[in-house]
């Protein structure tokens, strides 16, 4: 099992265009497992990025929406797109009604259909004014948590109990990898949700009470929502998990914007 930096390092490596050296490891199930319990890291380092873009961009005159948007896809840009994608296949092949083989017939096509389109449509809109009302409250550190705490979907869709849907891909390296990562990063989401409610003169008990909610709120769609796709694709890849996380950033800014 790589060390927990070694597991940093590849997760930075696979899942964002850092221009990191490829790791000299081989690419199997005891790697996927290490990488997966790092992905909540990699998710504070975004969120980082992403609230550092949004304090940079709110000492322009950048209507807010547009502030918004630039946030979506400079995270695009770190991530490759490849979660954007995920939601896309994901939900052509849940729009499809068909069994598990269809399912993944059509999540494996290429093509996005009007499932997919919609979906990313709605979500990335969701993102987009979320960030920007974030940013237009000069909100940096619930901006930061919500693209982190998304990730935690992620882990929860690689637990032990959901097999993989395919023998070969990233699904196949990670689901069923996850036991212990799940209830520590959920404890640190929780920790981290007091942070949000934390203000100039002490802690605001309801605000940080609310955050927790919304932790739990993504957690309850993490464990049922993957629990679904995998029951409807014949298990767990990586365009689930993908989905999964853009979905839970999307609940976790309009969570925190109630």
């Amino acid at each position: 099992m790589p060390s927990p930096v070694r597991a940093v390092y590849v997760a930075l490596s696979w899942l964002t265009v850092v221009p990191l050296p490829q790791p000299a490891v081989a690419m199997d199930r005891r790697v996927g497992a290490a990488v997966m319990a790092a992905v909540p890291v990699v998710g504070v380092t975004l969120g980082a990025l992403g609230a550092a873009f949004a304090a940079a961009l709110s000492f322009t005159e950048l209507p807010t929406a547009l502030i918004g948007l630039l946030i979506v896809a400079a995270l695009a840009l770190l991530t490759r797109g490849m979660h954007i994608d995920g939601l896309a296949d994901t939900a052509d092949g849940l729009g499809c009604y068909g069994p598990p083989d269809r399912v993944a017939e059509v999540m494996r096509s290429g093509s996005s259909g009007p499932f997919g389109v919609a979906s990313i449509v709605v979500v990335l809109a969701i993102q987009a004014v979320g960030f920007g009302a974030l940013t237009d409250q000069h909100r940096w550190y619930e901006l930061a948590y919500a693209i982190a705490l998304g990730r935690l979907v992620a882990v929860i869709g690689a637990r032990r109990g959901l097999h993989p849907a395919r023998a070969e891909g990233f699904g196949a390296l990670v689901a069923g990898t996850q036991r212990m990562s799940i209830a520590v990063w959920t404890a640190a989401a929780v920790v981290g949700a007091i942070g949000a409610g934390w203000q100039a003169d002490g802690l605001d008990f309801p605000a940080a009470g609310w955050a927790v909610a919304v932790v739990a709120v993504v957690v309850t769609f993490g464990w049922f929502g993957t629990a679904h796709c995998a029951r409807r694709i014949g298990g767990i890849n990586g365009d689930v998990l993908g989905a999964g996380t853009e979905v839970g950033v999307a609940i976790a800014v309009i969570g925190l914007l109630i």
